[in-house]
């Protein structure tokens, strides 16, 4: 009983952290995947061991940018492109972890917009594509999951060329 309780606890207090860190109201679904498509003419060379930090996939809205482990990544309305900041700040980080870089380059794999990387205030390597920093969801629990798309309207799936996709998940 006190597991279930702890468990219901963590995820109230997930919502509540979602909703006051990042908005107040939620558009969400899911989607599949597919295998990572090959890397592109501008992709950067992948390191002979490494996964890549940045690929893409398949899923609902269209053919998108996942991390290395397949996740959906995703682009914040709020951030300013070029500004070397992330607006996703406190709370926030919380629900919407960085995409970080394994290494000092990302690696990437059928990714063709520009590739760089932002410090957040902890120190941490972000990866940003096209100028605009690079976001995991919290709640997307296995690859190919979307619930992130059209979050409040702000927080957006990404495409390979750097673009967003504000098409809703179906």
């Amino acid at each position: 009983m006190t597991k279930r309780l702890s468990t219901a606890m963590a995820v109230l207090s997930l919502t509540v952290l979602a909703l006051t860190g990042c908005g107040t109201s939620a558009t969400t679904s899911s989607g599949t995947m597919s295998a990572p498509a090959a890397a592109g003419a501008n992709s950067a060379p992948a390191a002979s061991a490494a996964p890549a930090d940045l690929a893409t996939a398949t899923t609902v809205p269209g053919n998108i940018v996942v991390n290395g482990k397949g996740m959906s990544v995703y682009v914040f309305d709020k951030d300013v492109k070029d500004s070397g900041k992330s607006a996703c700040t406190g709370a926030c980080q919380t629900i919407w972890p960085a995409v970080t870089a394994g290494s000092g380059t990302p690696v990437v794999e059928g990714v063709s917009g520009k590739i760089g990387v932002i410090t957040t205030d902890t120190g941490t390597k972000q990866v940003t594509l096209n100028g605009m920093p690079l976001y995991l969801f919290a709640d997307d629990a296995t690859p190919g999951d979307v619930k992130g798309q059209g979050f409040n309207k702000i927080w957006w799936v990404i495409s390979p060329a750097g673009e967003k996709i504000s098409t809703p998940a179906a």
